[in-house]
């Protein structure tokens, strides 16, 4: 009986121990590899054409691993780690996943050398506590000292890297300024900056320092008729999320009408019920009404004949941001608990004014001086769809770094500083352990120097005789007292010196560089746990039977 319950196989393939590791470990290094040279300010960009055509340029880590069909189970989990510190922190998305492939191939040696997995994984665990607590005591900037500047060099370090890096410093005020105008207090008392705020309208012409920030928020809809103001002040909005058309019975309804007199009432009574609705929206007070779905025409008489501006056929998205800043309630259907149709005046939002403006060849509806939040639009002008969408996604990330600077107020020096200093540190951490932890430690360590090393080769300078110059830096910052202020030495890459990133302005949120090392430790640990790996093969018996 033994022997029969041995031969029984399962229905696929299974592969395990160090096959499966480096098999792995050879998946996520693909996946990095191809972020590699998108990283820094002279990273270039990659153009991914979809099966359908479709041209994307871009240098964004998140939109070229989203982009990318991967099929390895493991290079998934990169792909997904990217998407969790786009939605996290909102830029490093390279960064992240160029450590973790190194993490892995550094585990994977140690592997080999027959240490245990979980020796290993405890020692990063411990590597990665002791980064994040030294980066937060040691490293980290108060941004108070800093000022508005520091936002703005925020800004253009998370510029710099992108299409727009030319103009990086018409964008980066642009950027801060669009972010401290949404900013509100929550409920707790806590200063919140919402970007989801900031609608980023894309029209062509013009270049792209003819990009502005509108105070207001933009809806890129005209008016639903032309009969209707082109101005409403002050404004009270009606946000709706259904039909505002002849209502038509539900589906699977079935009227006879045996005399033809009564169809004509049948017909009546249909139009009466939407005017009906739109009288109570207009006693109600609403003078701006925006719709996700359709107004017809026969409504829009209504509308006009009343002096009020109706939208129509809203995004969804917008309508939620609208409704945020404006204090109005969406509504979905007129019906309430006895069955009757209302629509209450609380639901009304309030604005200083809607206007309909011309941008470009486009007309916008804008509201103007919402009551709850801020809301601004920033408008971008640029040659064709490619570059209007890569500035959108280089915006998207200098945005969410602006909010993370304001919101944590502590900043660390970029230009590898961060990970010289770590790597320097846990070094020493290394050989203060007597536990078997110790060469996962210093392996760790040794990871970290990736990052300054990918950015010294994207920039075609030497990047082994920089990242030897930058480690000694880091070594007697943290050795002698009088040489503290070394600690902040990044790399300057456009003369191939090291310099002190701080004064120079290359500055990223403490809380980036903190995600980026837990999330790559976690993804890392993940892929190394596996060691066994059993793909079933799809069973075709089943699907004759049927």
């Amino acid at each position: 009986m033994a022997l029969a319950s041995q031969t029984l196989d399962i229905h696929g393939e299974r592969q395990s121990g160090q096959d499966v590791r480096t098999q792995n470990v050879v998946a996520c290094q693909a996946v990095a590899n191809i972020v590699k040279s998108s990283l820094g300010p002279v990273g270039l960009d990659k153009m991914l054409v979809d099966d359908i055509g479709d041209v994307t340029i871009t240098n964004d880590g998140a939109t070229i691993l989203k982009m990318l069909e991967v099929d390895h189970p493991a290079a998934k989990v990169l792909v997904e780690l990217a998407e969790l510190q786009d939605k996290e922190v909102g830029d490093g998305t390279t960064s992240v996943v160029i450590v973790a492939a190194e993490l892995l191939k550094r585990a994977n040696d140690l592997v080999r050398n027959k240490i245990h997995p979980t020796s290993i994984i405890s020692g990063f665990r411990l590597a990665m506590r002791e980064a994040c607590k030294y980066v937060d005591e040691k490293l980290a900037v108060k941004v108070e000292k800093l000022g508005k500047d520091s936002l703005v060099n925020c800004a253009k370090t998370s510029l710099s890297s992108k299409l727009v890096a030319g103009d990086s410093d018409f964008f980066a005020n642009l950027v801060v300024d669009a972010v401290q105008s949404v900013k509100m207090t929550n409920v707790r008392g806590e200063i919140r900056y919402p970007i989801k705020g900031i609608n980023i309208l894309k029209a062509h012409g013009k270049s792209a320092r003819d990009s502005y920030l509108l105070k207001g928020y933009a809806l890129n809809t005209g008016r639903a008729a032309q009969g209707m103001p082109t101005r409403v002040a002050p404004a009270r909005i009606a946000c709706l999320d259904f039909n505002l058309q002849k209502t038509k019975m539900q589906l699977g309804v079935q009227v006879v009408v045996t005399d033809p007199r009564e169809l004509e009432k049948i017909r009546q009574r249909e139009a009466d019920t939407t005017k009906e609705r739109i009288e109570k929206l207009l006693k109600a007070g609403a003078n701006v009404i925006l719709t996700t779905k359709g107004i017809d025409d026969m409504a829009l008489k209504y509308f006009v004949e009343a002096g009020a501006i109706a939208v129509r056929r809203v995004r969804k998205e917008d309508m939620r941001h609208v409704a945020k800043a404006t204090g109005a309630t969406m509504v979905g259907t007129f019906a309430d608990m006895e069955g009757n149709e209302t629509f209450d005046s609380s639901h009304i939002g309030y604005a200083a004014e809607v206007v309909e403006e011309r941008i470009a060849d486009d007309d916008v509806v804008m509201i103007k001086g919402t009551k709850t939040t801020g809301a601004v639009s920033l408008i971008l002008r640029g040659a064709n769809d490619y570059m209007l969408d890569e500035m959108e996604r280089a915006l998207h990330d200098a945005l969410s770094i602006v909010k993370r600077t304001l919101e944590s107020n502590t900043v660390v020096a970029g230009g590898g500083a961060v990970e010289s200093a770590l790597s320097v540190y846990l070094e020493y951490l290394a050989t203060t352990l007597g536990s078997r932890e110790q060469l996962a430690i210093a392996e760790f360590a040794e990871s970290l120097l990736i990052i300054p090393k990918v950015l010294a080769v994207n920039a075609a300078k030497d990047a082994t005789e920089l990242v030897a110059k930058l480690r000694a830096c880091h070594h007697n910052a943290q050795t002698k007292a009088d040489q503290k202020h070394h600690s902040s030495m990044g790399l300057d890459l456009s003369k191939g010196i090291v310099r002190n990133n701080l004064e120079a302005g290359v500055i990223e949120p403490a809380m980036s560089k903190v995600k980026i090392i837990q999330f790559a430790t976690e993804a890392a640990i993940t892929i190394l746990r596996i060691d066994d790996m059993i793909k079933l093969v799809k069973d075709d018996g089943q699907n004759d039977e049927e």
